[in-house]
């Protein structure tokens, strides 16, 4: 099948960039960033005491995740809101810019994933040393001190698990839509045979973003829990 032509690379190798469509996943990740990063400046400049619909949209999102997380982990998941939420409007936007003809999604990448995976997987360790200090190593070393040698390698490789469930997850979902997305509109993009699979593929956003999100907070509660 030919190579997609995106719109990034195809500006890119036109200036002068060697192999920039090698390296799409980061392009686009950068993309994506300005995308938030932009909006947030903008949506702050616009903050009002009476709330207009922009604003009403983002503070029921916001207000939303918030409650959803709040409900799993109790008030000291305020704690870690920022990053849950950083997480899930990234993922999603990720997401969902691949649904646009000419754009990539970062998530379709495994390097993307990883580096997602990575980050929560570090943070949820950072999590359970600052409520727990040194006593965190009671997380992997189980109850009683002569079940250490066979608790301690399934508690690691349990943790260790966690970065390819979260990773591995996430890339195949979106890396399967953009593979029949691009083979549809191969196919019959003129006739808009797409555009059930596109609908389809918006749930599909947001029902990975949700996934990783809500996983990610459960794991993070787990480093909160004393030890059993």
């Amino acid at each position: 099948m030919e190579h997609p032509i995106f719109f990034i690379d195809a500006i890119l190798s036109a200036l002068g960039v060697a192999h920039a469509s090698d390296y799409s996943h980061v392009t686009y990740t950068w993309l994506v960033m300005i995308i938030l990063i932009a909006s947030a400046f903008f949506l702050i400049k616009r903050v009002k005491l009476v709330p207009e619909k922009g604003q009403n949209f983002f503070e029921v999102l916001v207000d939303g995740l918030e409650r959803f997380m709040l409900d799993i982990t109790g008030p000291e998941g305020r704690l870690f809101f920022p990053f849950i939420a950083t997480i899930f409007l990234f993922i999603l936007v990720s997401n969902l810019i691949g649904l646009i003809p000419g754009f990539f999604s970062p998530t379709a990448n495994l390097n993307t994933t990883l580096a997602l995976a990575l980050c929560t997987f570090i943070y949820t360790h950072v999590i359970g040393i600052k409520f727990h200090g040194a006593k965190y190593i009671k997380h992997f070393v189980g109850p009683v001190w002569w079940l250490i040698p066979l608790m301690f390698p399934i508690e690691l490789i349990g943790h260790l698990a966690r970065i390819m469930s979260l990773s591995v997850r996430l890339f195949g979902n979106i890396f399967g839509k953009e593979m029949v997305l691009a083979i549809l509109f191969g196919l019959a993009g003129l006739y808009l045979a797409p555009l059930p699979i596109m609908f389809l593929g918006i749930l599909v956003c947001f029902i990975q973003a949700l996934v990783f999100m809500l996983l990610a907070t459960m794991y993070f509660v787990g480093a909160m829990e004393h030890a059993h």
